[in-house]
C-alpha cells in the first residue's frame, strides 16, 4: 500500500511503487514543499468535515431528509479531486462532498438534492462534475461510455486538450456486475478512465473482507490494467497517485484502478445505525489514522502552519456552517402536482391518470376543511 505520510506525519523515505511491472517514481506529482498548495488541501478536508458535520445536523432537525456522510475519507475525496484537471469529468456516487468541493460546486447545491427541492442540484456540463448516483455503480457505466465518447472526440478533432473521466465507488458498489462490465469495456477499449474505489470498510453492514478475499486493486489484474492501492488517509499519496494515475489514462495508455484505503467513521447513511455491525474498538483505532490530524501535525512539524491559520480556519468554517443553514432553511419545495410533469418529457397518459387521482384525493382533505 503506498503512503506519503504516516499516522504520525512524517514523511517516507521511498516515493517509488512496482505498479504493474513498472517501477513508478511518485516525486514528480507530489508537493510536499509547496506551503500554499499544502494549506489548501489542509483547508478544503477541514470544510468539508465542517459541512458534513452540519448536514448531519440538519437532517437530524428534520430539515434534511436523509444524509450521506463522509467523515473519514476527506483525504481520499480532496486528494483525488485536487488532481483532476479542468477537461477530467467526475462520475460521482452520493458520498463525493469532497470531490464536489473541489470542483467548485456550491455545498448548498448539494443540500437541494438532500432536501428533496431539486431532482438534481447543479448543471455537471458547469463544473464537470456529474449529478449524484443513487443506483449503486450505474456512475461507472456512464464514466467509461464518457471515456470512449473523448476518444472519438480527440480522434476527430487532435487539438482537443487530453482528458479522462474517474469513475468513484465503494468496496460495496465493487461487488456489482456493473463494475465488471464496465473493467471489461474499459480494457477492451483503452478507455482513458481512472476508477477510484474508496474502501472504507463496510457496504452498509457487510465487511469487505466478505466481499473480497484479496485487495481491491488486485482486481485489475484480471482485466489488464494497473491497480494500486493507496493510503486513503494520506491525502498527499492519494494526489499524487490519482496524478499519475490520470497522466496515464489520458495519454492513450488505458484505464487505472485505485484502491484508496480508508474507514468510514460514520453511519452509512443517517438511517444507518452502525453499532448494531461493528466493534466501537475499531472506530477508535481508525480515529489516530485520522487524515486531517495527519496533515496538521505535518503542517505544523514543517512550520508550514501555526496557531493563526488554524484559528482562522475555524472561524471561517463557522461562517460557511452558519451560511448553510440559512440556505437550508429558505430552501422551499416544489409545488407536488409539478412533480407529475418531471417523470416524463412529454405527456404521459398514466401519470396525467395519477395526477388527476392526486388533485381528486387533495380536493377531499380542502372539503373536510370547510365542514369543519
Amino acid at each position: 500500500m503506498l503512503r506519503i505520510l504516516d499516522p504520525e506525519g512524517r514523511l517516507a523515505d521511498g516515493m517509488t511503487a512496482e505498479i504493474a511491472g513498472e517501477l513508478v517514481d511518485f516525486a514528480p506529482y507530489l508537493s510536499t514543499s509547496d506551503a500554499p498548495h499544502l494549506l489548501s488541501l489542509y483547508r478544503d478536508m477541514y470544510l468539508v468535515r465542517r459541512f458534513d458535520q452540519e448536514s448531519t445536523a440538519l437532517q437530524r432537525q428534520g430539515q434534511l431528509a436523509l444524509w450521506v456522510p463522509l467523515t473519514g475519507q476527506e483525504a481520499a475525496q480532496i486528494g483525488s479531486g485536487r488532481a483532476m484537471e479542468a477537461q477530467d469529468y467526475a462520475f460521482p456516487t452520493y458520498r463525493e462532498h469532497g470531490v464536489a468541493l473541489t470542483r467548485g460546486v456550491e455545498l448548498s447545491e448539494i443540500l437541494r438534492l438532500f432536501r428533496g427541492v431539486t431532482n438534481g442540484g447543479w448543471d455537471p456540463r458547469e463544473r464537470n462534475f456529474h449529478l449524484y448516483t443513487l443506483v449503486l455503480a450505474a456512475q461507472s457505466l456512464h464514466a467509461v461510455g464518457y471515456a470512449m465518447g473523448i476518444q472519438r472526440d480527440q480522434l476527430a478533432d487532435p487539438s482537443l486538450p487530453q482528458a479522462a473521466s474517474v469513475a468513484y465507488f465503494g468496496d460495496g458498489a465493487s461487488s456489482e456486475g456493473d463494475i465488471h462490465e464496465s473493467m471489461v469495456f474499459a480494457a477492451s477499449f483503452d478507455a482513458p478512465v481512472v476508477f477510484f474505489c474508496q474502501n472504507n470498510q463496510w457496504a452498509i453492514s457487510v465487511p469487505s473482507t466478505v466481499q473480497t478475499r484479496v485487495p481491491l486493486a488486485k482486481r485489475a489484474e484480471g482485466y489488464g490494467f494497473p491497480g494500486v492501492r493507496v493510503d486513503g488517509n494520506d491525502v498527499l499519496a492519494v494526489e499524487a497517485v490519482t496524478r499519475w494515475a490520470l497522466e496515464h489514462a489520458r495519454t492513450g495508455r488505458g484505464p487505472v484502478l485505485i484502491e484508496a484505503y480508508t474507514y468510514r467513521m460514520s453511519a452509512h447513511t443517517t438511517a444507518d445505525d452502525p453499532t448494531k455491525y461493528r466493534l466501537s474498538g475499531d472506530e477508535q483505532e481508525w480515529r489516530t489514522r485520522d487524515p486531517l490530524a495527519r496533515l496538521e501535525t505535518y503542517l505544523r512539524s514543517a512550520g508550514l502552519a501555526n496557531d493563526a491559520f488554524f484559528e482562522g480556519l475555524a472561524g471561517e468554517a463557522r461562517v460557511m456552517a452558519s451560511d448553510l443553514r440559512a440556505a437550508v432553511l429558505s430552501m422551499t419545495a416544489p409545488d407536488l402536482e409539478s412533480r407529475f410533469a418531471a417523470v416524463y418529457a412529454e405527456p404521459h397518459p398514466l401519470v396525467q391518470e395519477e395526477l388527476r387521482f392526486f388533485q381528486q384525493y387533495e380536493s377531499g382533505f380542502a372539503d373536510e376543511g370547510k365542514h369543519a
